[in-house]
């Protein structure tokens, strides 16, 4: 069977898995009192904006709701805490506001279709980077990532796009092809969610070369994109930076929807949980002051020997796959995160196909490694996880407890974590793999 059927095949088991997400998500969406909730945010501050109402002030967003036919008073839970509390950066409203526009319907129905259509092209643009001996493992990866998307498509969550756009904008300046368009994707996705892109944008841009001026142009076209939107807010909204700072420490304070730790009455487990290694650690002690610093410390001294090794590797297809694939888990531990941003994983398929393909010992760890991962950001087993553990009954106090919270009830973390560490072992001595199949 010829290279191009094959293709062509998993093109259709890709369009399948996608499919399934869709329309079970779309169910899903249907059937929740709160709707498209995840979605319903970014458009009222959007709609605030246009109505001249300041979107960072607590209580604006929902008067425009409820103006627009919402029933405040019957709010949904999740619901209320989205719409109350905007910490989008000015530069989100470049892609948000053109929805706004739009009435309700219409705007979710086309952004559902933009993150389908976004998700879909990053999943085959990473079958097409992989190596034809890899292609079929490197399918049951990408397959069951994209038969994951539930959340996304059922809450409008706007990590769809930004994984999606951010996957193609790699793609695009490794390969070297459209990269005008890749420009475009990294540019958008930075305005909208610097904290899932940058990371991956700041590798281009410690690779030197041709990958840094992309970067830098990159850079400049988001400046250039998100500076009317800055403007526009500042008019409209003086005191947006303090207000913003405001409803952060608010989200993320004991008990608010970002709060990682274990009192989080926002979805605290399952696909929705935080994903951040703060949500670990801060089993053993809830205290910000205790898990922020340890988090930070260990991310910190990870990405800082990345950084290192990045500056000073002279650059290879291998060793960028490599590269980005230590710093997607990373990405998602340093900072604020859920499940649904982990879909960015996709990423690190052409360096487990690589590491596949040359056999050995280190194939099985890349397979484990990936598999485990993707396996524990995706919806239907963090589901059934959440099932099990949910009438988990146990003290609240104790080693024991905290043991059990941190690694049983949220082992995302810590699976991340151990990728990471792993890639980036692959990175600083990619020679590992060959040395171990030569010695067995």
């Amino acid at each position: 069977m010829g290279m191009t059927r094959l293709r062509r095949i998993a093109l259709i088991w890709i369009l399948l898995c996608g499919g399934i997400s869709i329309f079970w998500g779309l169910s899903i969406g249907c059937a929740m009192p709160a709707g498209v909730f995840d979605f319903k945010g970014p458009y009222y501050f959007a709609r605030c904006l246009l109505q001249h109402r300041d979107p960072y002030k607590v209580g604006e967003p929902l008067l425009v709701y409820q103006a627009d036919g919402g029933d405040h008073l019957q709010l949904p839970y999740p619901l209320q805490p989205v719409l109350s509390l905007n910490m989008y950066l000015p530069t989100a409203y470049i892609v948000t506001v053109p929805f706004a526009l739009l009435p309700w319907g219409l705007a979710h129905l086309l952004w559902r279709i933009f993150a389908a259509g976004s998700l879909i092209v990053a999943a085959f643009l990473m079958l097409k980077s992989v190596r034809t001996d890899a292609l079929g493992i490197s399918l049951v990866l990408i397959c069951f990532v994209l038969a994951n998307c539930e959340i996304i498509f059922a809450t409008g969550a706007i990590s769809g796009i930004v994984v999606g756009l951010c996957i193609i904008a790699a793609w695009c300046f490794l390969e070297e092809r459209f990269v005008l368009i890749g420009i475009l994707c990294m540019a958008v996705g930075l305005a909208i969610k610097p904290h899932d892109c940058g990371l991956v944008w700041l590798f281009f841009l410690l690779a030197g070369g041709a990958y840094r001026k992309r970067a830098l142009q990159t850079l400049a076209l988001t400046i250039a994109l998100g500076l009317p939107a800055v403007l526009w807010v500042s008019q409209v909204s003086p005191h947006w930076v303090q207000e913003l700072h405001s409803n952060v420490s608010t989200a993320s304070a004991l008990n608010g929807n970002c709060d990682p730790g274990p009192t989080n009455p926002f979805f605290g487990s399952g696909p929705e949980m935080v994903i951040d290694l703060q949500s670990t650690i801060s089993a053993f002690r809830n205290d910000p002051r205790f898990f922020n610093p340890i988090s930070y410390l260990v991310c910190g001294a990870l990405l800082l020997v990345w950084s290192v090794r990045t500056l000073r590797l002279r650059f290879s297809l291998r060793s960028a796959w490599l590269a980005l694939a230590a710093v997607v888990p990373l990405t998602m531990l340093v900072s604020y995160h859920r499940p649904y941003d982990a879909k960015l994983l996709l990423l690190t398929v052409p360096a487990c196909a690589m590491l596949w393909a040359e056999g050995g010992l280190i194939r099985w760890l890349a397979l484990l490694f990936n598999a485990g991962a993707i396996v524990f950001t995706a919806d239907i087993p963090l589901i059934i996880l959440n099932i099990f553990t949910k009438n988990l009954m146990l003290s609240k106090t104790g080693l024991a407890w905290s043991l059990l919270h941190g690694v049983l009830l949220r082992p995302t973390p810590l699976i991340l974590l151990a990728m990471g560490v792993f890639y980036l072992g692959m990175y600083m001595w990619p020679d590992t793999g060959q040395i171990l199949k030569a010695a067995s």
